[in-house]
């Protein structure tokens, strides 16, 4: 980028990253929380997703940081394997994307079905309802949504003003979070559009918990960054590279990750009309952004859509936006600790419940509707596995049943046998995919064909036809023209799709 060029663009960049900066800081925050870890990793996550990966991006308008998407998959490894070993898992997932990146593998990453990432995403944004209903009345969180599903009553109740508890008080907080940022999403003034939601509700929540003095968790952040830095022990490296438990999670994390970042990439892509993005550049630039993230014991990020939507529509013309939103954070981290120590826990899982709600996105599933019932079949059963199993089972429940569509929708076919009047000919009609698996009813139907028929085979309605009943056919030519039968392959339809291979099997006796 020439001087000229940065001088006319740097005015509005500087406005945009402003409005990045006002959605990322509670969210950073907020994601960190529902991970199980404290804010300022979060915070840190945010920081080198602006600075580094914001100046190295494929994706020039898309914006990296800690992303609730990965909360639960966090939660879940840091439940299972404690806080010192996710430094390793992602420092080890950040390779695996770098390396993914330079082998010019970023489409592959997109190879997920629409109805399985929708479903995934569902499946997330329900566990992390289900736990920051906890965290908004000042409790902790259960292992798994199940839990936290049958714990919610009690501790609803421990939170009354009548109950053991004293959280009624913090719930109250988050509720006013929600509704802040409902409403404001709903009637904000043209002019303030630029404020973000959750600044407003976050914002509002603080002010009355001080305006009253309210006894309730607020947000621990160090007064020195660098004290919530911890940096990977190779001792704790060594042991992920001999354990394959903490492999797959690394592999798992790696593929989550660079999924959502390139799904939210085409995303951005279609919001302007700038640079398209390049996908194997912005896959290296996250691996290097999450081997800092895993060097320094912070989150997980990916590319995220809220904030990469907000910094397309304040303007944002070049990469400097999500660099400067970066500087931002930085910089208020330093100076106004204080301001973030005042923020109640309870309004950063007000906001986290609402970005859940978004999540269950049910324009997707309407959409999903269009090509059949069972693309939002799919999307109810991966979204209902990850909730009562885990993340990484609910995926694959949903590749299986993916797999399991395409393999029933080729194996379909449709055999009818349909004479003329006169008896003497006939057609042999197949819709659908005809394979080995049909060559036991294709070779019933050929051996009730009368003798001396003359038979016509049209392939125009045949997504696939292979081989072995291609052989069918030619044997049972060849085996019927004693009776005085003739088979008339019309194979026109099919050459353009079969290439060459119908072409050296045409001559069995084509009328085409």
């Amino acid at each position: 980028m020439n001087l000229e060029t940065l001088k006319s663009t740097l005015p509005r960049d500087a406005m945009a990253s402003v409005v990045v900066f006002l959605v990322a800081l509670p969210l950073c925050m907020g994601v960190a929380i529902a991970s199980g870890m404290p804010p300022a990793k979060g915070l840190i996550t945010g920081i080198i997703g602006g600075l580094v990966v914001g100046a190295l991006a494929g994706a020039p308008l898309q914006v990296s940081g800690p992303a609730a998407g990965l909360a639960v998959l966090v939660f879940e490894l840091v439940r299972q394997h404690g806080i010192a070993m996710l430094g390793p898992i992602l420092l080890v997932a950040g390779l695996i994307q770098l390396l993914a990146g330079r082998l010019r593998l970023g489409c592959w990453f997109r190879v997920t079905a629409p109805a399985v990432v929708y479903g995934m995403l569902a499946g997330i944004g329900i566990l992390i309802i289900l736990s920051q209903l906890h965290v908004m009345l000042d409790a902790s969180p259960q292992a798994s949504g199940l839990n936290n599903l049958q714990a919610f009553p009690a501790a609803l109740v421990d939170a009354l003003p009548f109950g053991a508890g004293d959280g009624w008080g913090a719930g109250l907080l988050g509720l006013m979070t929600i509704g802040s940022m409902w409403l404001w999403d709903k009637r904000k003034p043209a002019k303030l559009r630029f404020l973000p939601g959750a600044l407003i509700g976050v914002s509002l929540a603080t002010l009355v918990s001080l305006a009253l003095s309210m006894d309730v968790r607020r947000v621990e952040v160090p007064a020195n960054l660098g004290d919530a830095i911890d940096w990977v022990q190779p001792a704790d490296l060594l042991h992920l590279l001999t354990d394959p438990t903490l492999l797959i999670a690394s592999l798992t994390l790696a593929f989550i990750a660079s999924a959502e970042t390139l799904l939210s990439a085409a995303a951005v892509d279609r919001m302007h009309q700038g640079p398209r993005a390049d996908f194997d550049r912005e896959l290296t630039s996250q691996g290097v952004g999450n081997l800092l993230c895993g060097l320094l014991g912070a989150l997980p990020m990916t590319g995220v859509i809220v904030r990469s939507s907000a910094n397309v529509q304040a303007g944002a013309v070049t990469r400097m936006s999500a660099i400067l939103h970066g500087l931002w954070l930085l910089a208020f981290v330093l100076l106004l600790t204080a301001v973030l120590q005042s923020i109640p826990v309870a309004s950063l899982a007000g906001v986290l419940v609402y970005t859940g709600v978004k999540l269950v996105d049910l324009k997707a599933l309407r959409g999903l509707g269009r090509y059949g019932r069972m693309p939002m079949f799919i999307y109810g059963a991966t979204a209902l596995a990850i909730v009562f199993t885990d993340l990484l089972t609910g995926v694959m429940i949903g590749f299986a049943l993916t797999l399991a569509k395409l393999a029933w929708r080729a194996s379909r076919l449709k055999i009818s046998l349909v004479y003329d009047e006169d008896g003497r000919s006939a057609e042999l009609r197949m819709v659908g995919s005809a394979t080995f698996l049909k060559v036991p009813e294709l070779s019933r139907v050929l051996a009730s064909v009368r003798p001396g028929t003359q038979l016509h085979v049209p392939l125009e309605h045949l997504n696939y036809i292979d081989h072995a009943c291609m052989e069918l056919l030619d044997e049972w030519r060849a085996a019927s023209a004693a009776t005085g039968s003739e088979l008339m392959l019309e194979a026109r339809a099919v050459k353009r799709r079969l290439e060459g291979r119908v072409r050296t099997t045409v001559g069995i006796g084509s009328a085409a």
